[in-house]
């Protein structure tokens, strides 16, 4: 989960729903909502998922092909151009390893029409940055102590011992999400949200571009996804 600097680092988050709900339900998000498993990409499994499923985390090794891959994404958009609706929230990547909680954000940030967050250090935080730019945004998370608190509290919450926070980690966060019609990948250490595309079914047309990301590295097995969706406690 690197970063473009290291100057502030916090302890990786563990790819667990339940860790990620502490979390979320700890900066005051409804209850209503939380996350969950995804356990495969075909049609029959994602059927299983409650709905509606509103953001999917990936959580995927950082590889040299990736590496590769991505740099040259960056570079193409860059020359090219890409249409970005002015509705998506996106924030860079300034924290190592914070790439847990960052994703987390992202989701919450683009679902606020649908995901009711109560008040407190979250809703404070988006009301803060709305109209920030990415960079900016990267800037006021550096400072809020009370993010920083609850992703440490549960950070050392999950099922393994937490590494510490300037390991270096080379598993990686990003998120997808609808706006607008289309789906976006947000990932705090490209420049810019990446457009993919028309979006029919968040979970469909998400487990399609998941599957890219796994046939680049067909050899590798850490990759996880889970989903934004309705609890199934209500």
């Amino acid at each position: 989960m690197p970063s473009n600097k290291a100057e502030i680092a916090w302890v990786p988050l563990e790819s667990n729903p339940e860790v990620m709900n502490e979390f979320i339900h700890n900066l005051k998000v409804s209850k209503v909502w939380s996350f969950t498993d995804i356990w495969g990409l075909d049609d029959d499994l994602l059927q299983m998922v409650p709905q509606p499923c509103v953001s999917l985390l990936l959580l995927f090794p950082i590889t040299p092909g990736y590496e590769k891959f991505r740099i040259e994404e960056s570079n193409r958009l860059t020359e090219s151009g890409q249409h970005i609706s002015d509705e998506v929230y996106f924030m860079k990547q300034t924290i190592r390893n914070a790439c847990g909680s960052i994703a987390v954000l992202h989701s919450l940030a683009n679902t606020a029409d649908k995901v009711e967050i109560l008040d407190g250090p979250l809703k404070e935080f988006l009301d803060k940055t709305q109209s920030l730019s990415p960079s900016e945004r990267a800037k006021v998370l550096e400072t809020s102590g009370e993010i920083a608190q609850a992703h440490q509290v549960t950070a050392q919450s999950g099922q393994t011992q937490a590494p510490d926070a300037e390991d270096d980690v080379d598993l990686h966060f990003i998120s997808f999400i609808e706006r607008d019609g289309e789906i976006y990948e947000l990932d705090g250490r490209k420049p810019f949200p990446i457009n993919h595309g028309k979006c029919d079914s968040l979970l469909k047309d998400g487990a399609k571009l998941i599957k890219n990301f796994m046939e680049r590295d067909p050899d590798l097995l850490q990759f996880t996804v889970i989903g934004l969706a309705p609890s199934q406690d209500f």
